[in-house]
């Protein structure tokens, strides 16, 4: 920590602890009255609008308090959730604040902290007194008025008598108070915003993580089902694929090799028709196997990386494709799949359903995340509705922790955006 800084956080240090003692005095002188004026007087009801104006006074208070406490701690104090009356209700308005813990909080800190106030005053202002005060004692020293009979400190341990004696016992002394002053400053506005950390947030804080927590766990839930959701359907469109794609086809080779096994004997030229037919089916068959490996891992994206997948990709589509990849380098496994499939399956819709003559990939790492842009000039009008492509394609992206946006106006064409963390 450099020297400004050290002096502004100093200042910051001492303006709190040196203004937390009157407001400590304030606090306690209100609070204390009130409360108990209100505890005294609630047999007869009139306490108890007294206490609902108590709490909304020690409220207050807390929430300067909170203010006051970022200057030390470098960052501001969450303001809780205080309990709102349900109903215009006029008891109902009053016995709320009863029923909120944060506002007995409140008041417990309105109450001590003067405690906390008062030896955090106490060791400031003494330590900023004996620091200028021990440094410029040659300047002042010929005002106090020395009688005979007089002894000054250094004289009474021993150090002797005299007045080099003097100015440099008492410059020793502040030269201590001026070493020690940025610590002990520091350690004395620590302990009292610490104790206001601890009743006017430290329930907010908590509450703040544990809803974090749950929403974290809901998130990693949902991705999850969404991946599991994800390859359900990729299973079952793999299935689908192989029943009515290679399957039928290795079933009418089997059938045609059959029919050229009993043309041999009596109809040589028939059996070699049925034979060359039947190589035509297998090599439909290989190709239609090839796609649908391309579909599972292609080899290309574990072999040389994302982008010769996307180039290889594009290059297959029938619609001109311009991809723009600069310095994509190699992802992890899991977010270079997402990506590809992300691109595979937006330029598969775009062959297909969007009337586009052109489109375009864009892939780009910023900011730890790798965003993803498949672009057309299509009809649009695109969705992502359950039981399409792109829902299917939202809980990959999803469940590798990624969000999408489709933007797709009737008309305009679509865009879609995807964006993975790396």
């Amino acid at each position: 920590m450099n020297a400004s800084r050290i002096l502004r956080q100093l200042g910051k240090d001492t303006q709190y602890a040196l203004v937390g003692f009157p407001l400590g005095l304030i606090a306690v002188v209100l609070s204390m009255t009130l409360f108990w004026v209100g505890v005294g007087l609630s047999i007869i009801w009139i306490g108890l609008p007294v206490l609902m104006g108590t709490f909304l006074m020690v409220r207050g208070l807390a929430v300067v308090e909170r203010a006051r406490v970022g200057a030390v701690l470098g960052r501001r104090l969450p303001h809780p959730a205080y309990k709102k009356a349900v109903g215009p209700s006029f008891w109902r308005r009053v016995f709320t604040p009863l029923g909120d813990g944060q506002n007995w909080l409140d008041l417990l800190h309105a109450m001590f902290r003067f405690i906390p106030a008062t030896i955090a005053f106490s060791f400031v202002l003494t330590w900023w007194i004996g620091a200028l005060g021990g440094i410029t004692f040659p300047l002042w020293d010929w005002s106090i008025q020395r009688g005979t009979d007089n002894t000054d400190l250094p004289e009474l341990i021993g150090l002797g008598d005299g007045n080099a004696v003097r100015y440099a016992f008492y410059v020793g002394v502040g030269l201590f108070f001026t070493l020690t002053l940025y610590p002990v400053v520091r350690g004395m506005a620590l302990m009292e915003a610490g104790f206001a950390r601890l009743l006017l947030s430290a329930v907010g804080e908590l509450r703040e993580q544990v809803a974090q927590a749950e929403l974290a766990r809901d998130t990693v839930q949902a991705q999850k089902e969404a991946l599991a959701s994800a390859e359900a359907i990729a299973l079952r469109r793999l299935e689908r694929d192989i029943h009515d794609g290679p399957q039928q086809r290795l079933i009418r080779l089997a059938m045609d090799l059959g029919r050229a096994e009993q043309q041999f004997g009596n109809d040589p030229d028939a059996a070699r028709a049925t034979v060359t037919e039947a190589l035509s089916q297998t090599r439909e068959t290989l190709d239609e196997l090839r796609a649908l490996s391309r579909g599972i891992a292609p080899p290309i994206l574990v072999d040389r990386g994302l982008v010769a997948a996307l180039t290889a990709v594009a290059g297959r589509c029938t619609v001109p494709v311009e991809l723009i990849a600069p310095g994509v380098e190699r992802l992890d496994p899991a977010v270079e799949t997402a990506a590809y499939f992300v691109v595979a399956e937006s330029l598969t819709n775009v062959a297909k359903h969007s009337q586009a003559t052109e489109a375009s990939v864009s892939v780009r790492q910023f900011g730890g995340r790798v965003l993803v842009d498949v672009v057309d000039n299509g009809v649009g009008g695109a969705a992502v509705a359950k039981g399409h492509g792109l829902a299917g394609l939202e809980e990959r992206v999803h469940a590798a922790g990624g969000e999408l946006r489709v933007d797709s106006a009737d008309g305009e064409g679509t865009a879609i955006r995807v964006a993975l963390p790396v």
